[in-house]
């Protein structure tokens, strides 16, 4: 099971990433903007899950480039990996960490910063050797 100890490392890991808080969970942010953060559902979450027990946490949200990004990794099938009717039509995936590998959680962190990370720091990380 990855943690969000683990996951505040991946972060970390990248250039210019700072962690804070946002609406009262832990984020990441690359230029002032969040990237990824621990996301707990709200009763209003919980209420639309129904019947449907939600999947347990920690749960994180990482940002995705765009909408057909999202729909490219959901459909991707990746273990963990989901969505809820809250981000219908926002660019972010949800991830259950404790189902997910942590190869997956890495490469959705940096997915998630390059899409939020400035061009010239993203293209400076990319060609880097």
């Amino acid at each position: 099971m990855v943690t969000m100890d683990e996951v505040a490392r991946m972060a970390m890991d990248l250039p210019e990433v700072t962690e804070g808080e946002r609406h009262g969970h832990r984020t990441w942010f690359v230029a002032g903007n969040a990237f990824a953060w621990d996301r707990q559902f709200s009763k209003a979450d919980i209420k639309r899950f129904g019947d449907v027990t939600p999947p347990e946490g920690p749960i994180l949200a990482v940002h995705v480039a765009d909408l057909h990004e999202k729909e490219a990794v959901l459909a991707a099938g990746a273990k963990g990996f989901f969505t809820i009717p809250h981000f219908d039509g926002y660019a972010a995936v949800l991830i259950q960490l404790k189902a997910a590998g942590k190869r997956a959680v890495r490469e959705a962190v940096l997915d998630g910063w390059l899409a939020k990370a400035p061009a010239r720091l993203a293209e400076a990380y990319v060609k880097k050797p």
